[in-house]
């Protein structure tokens, strides 16, 4: 997906997490429905690893900043989409909006872009 030359755009609806939290962090832009989580690690699997004992999900979870107002604090997501009665209306006016605003770039301009922002996750 890094090298495709058209905007990807990616909506995390439930949980993100494994093999694919990678694909999908590779998005031009990333947003989250404000109670999904997205994680390269289950809660389960980080705590079995880093404590030996998967009971310790709370405290992972904590840890692993895995909620969508952590990863919009880090700078991982884009945008947090409300959950209430308009949420496919709110997440087809994002899906537009991002479309919109990649129309004037070339496709090289928009690949440059997801790799800047790829590269720039975390800081702050």
């Amino acid at each position: 997906m890094a090298n495709l030359t058209v905007p990807t755009i990616v909506v995390v609806i439930g949980e993100g997490s494994s093999g694919g939290a990678l694909a999908i962090g590779v998005g031009n832009y990333v947003m989250m429905l404000e109670n999904a989580i997205y994680s390269i690690l289950s809660p389960e699997g980080y705590a079995s690893i880093v404590w030996k004992d998967s009971s310790k999900v709370k405290e992972a979870a904590e840890q692993m900043k895995l909620t969508a107002k952590d990863l919009y604090e880090l700078k991982v997501i884009d945008k947090i989409i409300k959950e209430d009665d308009n949420i496919f209306n709110n997440i087809k006016k994002e899906i537009i909006k991002q479309i919109d605003k990649s129309k004037e770039k070339t496709g090289e301009e928009i690949r440059e872009e997801r790799y800047q922002k790829f590269r720039n996750i975390g800081k702050q």
